[in-house]
């Protein structure tokens, strides 16, 4: 699709009022250099409805975003690029962070969702854990060094193109890296790869490091981990006595985003972010896919405005649903 298309189908989308244009970059792909420039535009426009902080760096020093929506004593964490592919995420929680703050700041509803829940329930965003694996799938090896570049040729099998790439900088998949169920993960591959990786051991990338002493310093009530693709939510590791309040809340989601509730498997295999939440806070924790699927690589643009359609509420409506949850354990 050419670029002039893509802008005209995302003005279409503007006109009909799918996507509040506000100040996030649209209209081409996300990466780690967009990102920065729009946080910039969002800090100046929302200077008492977010705060922005850096958790830690990737392994090539980019760093770690992330901000803070609202007064709430509460919080939930939506999180997005764990995988260099699905920048996608990262442009969609912008959306939403850039939506409902336009709201907020102006006492104004988004949609038929209340922004007064951000007074007793903030929402944590991390748009892009994994910086250099972005950088990479988009083809920036100029920004790796240059006797690096030949590493991560090797990893990518040799193919020039890195458009399927997944891992972070390191070959390391930041998903299959936290310390729940780790060690029951397949070996195979058994050294940095462009996806699946699981690592020598659990919390070896900085950038898991990063995330994991975040959330335990804002002990959130709810976590999201959004993936692309499939339309599909997974919300079941080992819930044990909460396993009825996580469904209820799961299926409000999938109904929300008309997106398939994922049937909890017999033999569930972990070292997945929201395994590692859902085991050590005993709170919901959910997996959501984007986009229809689309094999090894990012999902079109031409896909975000459908995507953003289904998801705009989903933030404030876990808000709303945090508010309910006790957090003893």
């Amino acid at each position: 699709m050419s670029k002039l298309l893509l802008s005209v189908l995302m003005i279409f989308s503007l006109q009909l009022g799918q996507i509040p244009p506000h100040h996030t970059e649209l209209n081409q792909p996300y990466s780690y250099e967009v990102l920065k420039q729009d946080l910039k535009k969002l800090k100046r426009h929302y200077k008492k409805e977010i705060q922005i902080k850096t958790i830690g760096t990737s392994h090539f020093g980019r760093e770690i975003y992330a901000i803070k929506l609202g007064r709430g004593k509460k919080n939930i964490v939506l999180i997005g690029a764990h995988h260099g592919r699905e920048w996608m995420t990262s442009m969609l929680l912008m959306k939403k962070l850039d939506g409902y703050a336009h709201a907020y700041q102006r006492t104004k509803p988004f949609g038929d969702y209340s922004t007064d829940i951000l007074d007793e329930v903030s929402i944590w965003f991390v748009p892009m854990l994994n910086p250099d694996g972005v950088a990479i799938q988009q083809n920036q090896l100029h920004h790796f060094p240059a006797k690096y570049r030949k590493k991560l040729l090797k990893m990518n099998q040799g193919v020039a193109k890195f458009d399927r790439w997944k891992a972070n900088g390191m070959g390391i998949d930041l998903n299959r890296q936290y310390p729940a169920g780790w060690y029951a993960l397949k070996k195979t591959p058994t050294k940095p790869f462009y996806q699946f990786y699981k690592g020598k051991r659990p919390v070896q990338a900085k950038e898991v490091r990063a995330l994991i002493r975040f959330i335990r310093k804002i002990d959130p009530s709810i976590a999201v981990a959004y993936h692309s693709a499939g339309r599909e939510i997974f919300w079941n590791y080992h819930n044990g006595k909460y396993l009825k309040r996580d469904k209820m809340i799961a299926k409000k989601v999938a109904e929300l985003a008309d997106y398939q509730l994922g049937k909890p498997p017999k033999h569930a295999v972990g070292g997945g972010f929201t395994d590692w939440f859902i085991t050590t806070y005993h709170r919901p924790a959910m997996t959501v896919e984007i986009s229809p699927l689309v094999g090894e690589k990012s999902p079109p643009l031409a896909f975000f405005a459908e995507e953003w359609r289904r998801n705009q509420y989903v933030g404030l409506m876990l808000a709303k649903e945090a508010k309910k949850i006790n957090k003893n354990r």
